[in-house]
């Protein structure tokens, strides 16, 4: 009798274990979102974002006003963070507080995007090292927070905002933490 190597089975095993991942995450309620640690928690500290030129700055003590507000990563390098520019214009104008973090990204750069599209950030700080995006867990640009009127993290979305994102996800989202809280 021939012996078989238990080596033989380990593609199989190895295809079998990625088709359960695949499936756990194609039976999320919104398959394109990633999980966050940070949801329900305060804010983490921006204290080491420094300025971007000479826009307004942004601090820890702006996350934590009452009244909803959104964090978003971006960087001017970003196709993604362009596509979405639209959208977060359009919040502003609706009357969202939105507070940008520039990520990875070099000055003269991030202030040129703005520019050429417009600013729809109250304040804005510059990590150009990426440790802030750390502490919040950030896994790529763009990413959105909804920050809730305690400075608690309600909803994140990582990737663009298109229109149909924002009307489905981040809308309710705001609606729903403005509700939390009062």
């Amino acid at each position: 009798m021939a012996k078989i190597n238990p080596l033989m089975a380990l593609p199989l095993v190895v295809a079998l274990v990625f088709f359960g991942l695949a499936r756990f995450g194609m039976g999320r309620e919104d398959a394109q979102q990633l999980p966050s640690s940070q949801l329900g928690r305060d804010t983490p500290s921006i204290a080491s974002v420094t300025p971007l030129g000479d826009l307004p700055p942004l601090s820890d003590e702006m996350l934590d006003l009452p009244g909803v507000k959104l964090v978003n990563y971006w960087a001017s390098w970003c196709a993604p963070c362009r596509a979405e520019h639209p959208q977060l214009k359009m919040l502003q104008e609706a009357g969202v507080t939105i507070y940008g973090i520039n990520y990875k990204d070099e000055a003269p750069n991030a202030l040129g995007f703005l520019d050429d599209l417009g600013n729809p950030y109250t304040a804005i700080g510059a990590d150009e090292p990426g440790r802030t995006a750390l502490e919040w867990g950030v896994y790529g640009v763009p990413e959105t927070y909804v920050i809730d009127g305690e400075g608690k993290i309600s909803y994140r979305f990582a990737g663009p905002i298109t229109v149909e994102i924002m009307e489905k996800y981040i809308k309710p989202e705001i609606a729903k933490a403005a509700g939390d809280a009062n």
